[in-house]
């Protein structure tokens, strides 16, 4: 299966396309202390629609050792009370630049603008966070519009790959 990889960046906040609050019930989260099954949650049931699998095989040490790196921080989008999404935020405090990774939401909540404004918010964050740059990778095995929506926001698309992966 032939797979198109999109890697895209934003170096100022000037340059972000904000999406306001769709909805009044919104609440963003970061989850401190880390919470595995949190992240595994969101991992399987976001990531098993868009072939996310390197972390299925992963035990909780593994999790749990990945999730405590002081530069990795997950977030969590509820509304209410209810799970929406998440995204993690990867810091490379040296260079200045933020990777946002693992981006999803959940299928109930996809069509109503959420997206947009988490990904606003996750491009906000990393640069209150004093990075220089965000950055995302996405494929086309991602959501339809998850492309689009980087591009929305003023991503820009800086590197392009095709891959090839045999699915059996």
């Amino acid at each position: 299966m032939r797979v198109n990889r999109y890697y895209l960046e934003i170096n100022s906040l000037t340059n972000l396309n904000k999406v306001n609050c769709p909805d009044d019930n919104l609440i963003l989260e970061k989850v401190d202390p880390p919470d595995i099954e949190l992240n595994k949650f969101f991992y399987k049931n976001i990531g098993k629609n868009h072939r996310w699998i390197d972390r299925l095989a992963w035990d909780n040490i593994k999790w749990m050792r990945y999730l405590e790196n002081e530069k990795i921080n997950t977030y969590i989008l509820k509304k209410s009370q209810d799970l929406v999404g998440y995204f993690e935020v990867i810091k490379d405090e040296p260079i200045k630049s933020s990777e946002i990774a693992y981006f999803g939401i959940l299928e109930d909540y996809i069509g109503k603008k959420f997206g947009g404004y988490m990904l606003s918010e996750a491009i906000k964050l990393c640069f209150e966070n004093n990075s220089k740059r965000a950055w995302v990778h996405t494929c086309t095995l991602d959501h339809e519009n998850a492309l689009k929506n980087y591009i929305k926001r003023g991503m820009k698309i800086f590197k392009e790959e095709t891959i090839h992966l045999n699915i059996g």
